[in-house]
């Protein structure tokens, strides 16, 4: 069920604006893929995460934007293995819609939830 939220979107905590910014970055890898058939590189994937940053008048060290780089890229490739185009296609589209912070979705809340799960695993080295 999709709903607008009322009011602006809270400043993110510095977990919250990783975990946004994964986000970003899963939703960029699966436009890509289903638009141009290929996967963006770590090194793109960091660029656009720099991108992503400077929007939000934030930084992050080089290593830690090739880590969320690394990341999206695995769990883009694995929504990607695991949906049919047209639901990853729907997919892609819900999660860049859910990028506006007034767009709240129980898809993008659940896969906004993964993301938090898989920093938690890579910050304990899990």
């Amino acid at each position: 069920m999709n709903r607008r939220a009322a009011g602006a979107a809270a400043p993110f905590s510095e977990k919250g604006q990783r975990v946004a910014l994964l986000f970003a970055l899963v939703a960029e890898r699966l436009n890509q893929f289903y638009a141009h058939g290929q996967w963006l590189t770590e090194g793109q994937g960091a660029s656009l995460a720099a991108d992503w940053l400077s929007r939000h008048q934030r930084t992050l060290p080089l290593a830690e934007r090739r880590q969320l780089s690394s990341i999206s890229d695995d769990m883009a490739r694995r929504m990607a293995d695991s949906l049919s185009r047209e639901a990853g296609l729907y997919v892609a589209h819900e999660m860049n819609e859910a990028l506006d912070p007034n767009y709240r979705s129980d898809l993008a809340v659940s896969l906004m939830q993964e993301c938090e799960r898989l920093l938690d695993d890579a910050a304990s080295g899990a």
